[in-house]
């Protein structure tokens, strides 16, 4: 999940953006069904189609087309809009107590009726099943949900300005009580949703066809075309699919090399770079009192000899951008907390925080990587560690996305990559779910004073007074070393010259497949 932009037409991507979403209605029929496919590469897979069970960007792209949730968000915009819900409000000025009225008429795909029964079964499945894969954490400050007629009441545990924001991500998808399980995930390979597209084909990790819901009703007011989307396993893969000519998009799968080879004056070619910020961070194993890194002085040590730099320039070909806070660069509330703390690759510190602390060298740790770029880094950053002898690094890869998860939440790595997509445009993004307590990391780390921060940020629906409270969050981070930013990049996605709308894959989180058209 996934700083340079080598290249971006501005005169089409000036007219495109007139093409914003508008007002909720029924899509028309269209004929589009019938036309060939517009085909989507990306190594960034579906991993299942549950709401309940996945938290992972390659499954949230194609929830935001073929579920709904009650609120989505337009392209640039941090405020979210209606979606399944005709208007949506806090009821309490105390920011805990926040309804919606569902629109009238809403079906699932099925057939079935859209309920504010279903809203309520959608969200209270999710911390039901609290599957460790799932989006549990994303609701932890969820007490109930009630269900009365059309409305949807949601009854927060504390002030949650960010709640609106949370509900339109695809952890707010909402899904048919008589397919989905109130106790359990659905293991079937299909679903019925709500949203612009329903579900023509799926094969687990190969394709997914989609083909737009005549039936809609809700915040997109156009019809899209059909839409496959191929994964592949590396962005290595992804590359001889475009260079064969099999995919019309390439979203977020090629290698950094060719995309800072691609050249401007190619005319079959756009290349899109959008302002999402995905961040990259090394996950440090807190759990166990027997794990080497169990000491704030290990974790500092191997916070202070990772060389960005190094990493951006060799390994990633200058698309990524050194990341030095848990905030990226570009988000409000962004700090240099890990610059600050550790300036500079500085072995002689290091050795010096061990020694303090009476551990012996050298340390040995066991880092988790994905196959493909991500082993790449891995050995760069085996190298770094190992350099002055004051680490010992064994490597771990793991080929399979979800197994690599279950692997990294069972503790079986000392230290793991992990990429993070943000879920909604605000820091509370970066911050709640990664390092609050209960985080979807799994690693260990709680911390009061965070927690404390977190609530102090969250109750503020001017975010601009967030700030000081988010950089506090970032300070003690950076103290502590839970995680390590290592790189931040923009999201790219190329297309060919006859496909129209591409850019907005590029934008945020929402994957807007209804805006792809061919000349």
């Amino acid at each position: 999940m996934s700083t340079s932009m080598t290249f971006i037409r501005p005169g089409i991507v000036a007219g495109f953006l007139a093409l914003l979403l508008t007002g909720g209605c029924q899509l028309p029929p269209t004929d589009s069904a019938d036309e060939k496919p517009i085909t989507i590469g990306t190594s960034s897979v579906l991993s299942g189609l549950d709401p309940a069970g996945v938290y992972d960007a390659g499954s949230w792209a194609v929830f935001t087309n073929i579920y709904q949730s009650l609120l989505t968000f337009e392209p640039g915009s941090p405020t979210p809009k209606p979606d399944a819900a005709e208007s949506c409000e806090f009821t309490s000025p105390a920011l805990t107590t926040y309804r919606c009225e569902l629109r009238n008429g809403l079906t699932f795909s099925n057939g079935n009726a859209l309920t504010a029964a279903a809203v309520k079964h959608s969200f209270e499945r999710i911390l039901r099943i609290r599957d460790p894969l799932g989006p549990g954490p994303l609701f932890a400050n969820l007490v109930s949900v009630e269900a009365r007629g059309s409305l949807v009441t949601f009854h927060l545990a504390t002030a949650d300005a960010t709640w609106p924001s949370k509900i339109a991500t695809g952890a707010g998808s909402v899904v048919d009580p008589a397919e989905f399980p109130a106790d359990r995930l659905r293991k079937e390979k299909s679903a019925s949703g709500s949203g612009p597209y329903v579900i023509a084909s799926y094969t687990a990790e190969k394709s997914i066809t989609l083909r737009p819901n005549t039936a809609y009703k809700g915040a997109v007011s156009q019809q899209g075309v059909a839409i496959e989307l191929r994964y592949f396993e590396t962005s290595q893969d992804v590359e001889k699919a475009w260079n064969a000519r099999e995919v019309d998009i390439a979203y977020a799968g090629l290698p950094a090399a060719t995309l800072a080879g691609i050249d401007p004056s190619d005319t079959d070619v756009r290349l899109f770079a959008g302002d999402s910020a995905e961040a990259h961070y090394l996950v440090l194993n807190m759990r166990s009192p027997h794990r080497p890194l169990r000491h704030a002085e290990t974790r500092r040590a191997l916070a202070s000899l990772v060389d960005r730099g190094h990493l951006a320039g060799e390994v990633f070909d200058h698309t990524v951008t050194p990341l030095y806070s848990l905030v990226p660069q570009g988000v409000v509330g962004h700090s240099t907390a890990f610059f600050d703390r550790y300036p500079e690759v500085d072995a002689a510190y290091a050795a010096r925080l061990l020694r303090s602390a009476g551990i012996p060298t050298p340390v040995r740790i066991r880092l988790g990587h994905q196959n493909g770029i991500a082993a790449v880094e891995a050995r760069a950053l085996k190298e770094q560690w190992e350099k002055d002898g004051l680490f010992r690094v064994q490597l771990a890869e793991e080929r399979d996305f979800t197994t690599y998860q279950r692997r990294s939440l069972e503790g079986e790595f000392d230290v793991h990559l992990y990429q993070w997509i943000p879920d909604f445009p605000d820091a509370d993004t970066f911050v709640q779910p990664l390092v609050g307590t209960g985080n979807v990391l799994g690693n260990g780390y709680t911390s009061a004073e965070v927690d404390h921060a977190i609530r102090d940020t969250q109750r503020f629906t001017d975010r601009s007074k967030a700030i000081r409270r988010f950089r506090a969050v970032q300070d003690t981070i950076a103290k502590d070393a839970p995680l390590i930013p290592v790189w931040h990049k923009q999201r790219h996605v190329v297309t060919r010259s006859t496909v129209l709308g591409g850019h907005l894959l590029a934008e945020d989180a929402v994957w807007r497949l209804w805006e792809l058209h061919r000349l």
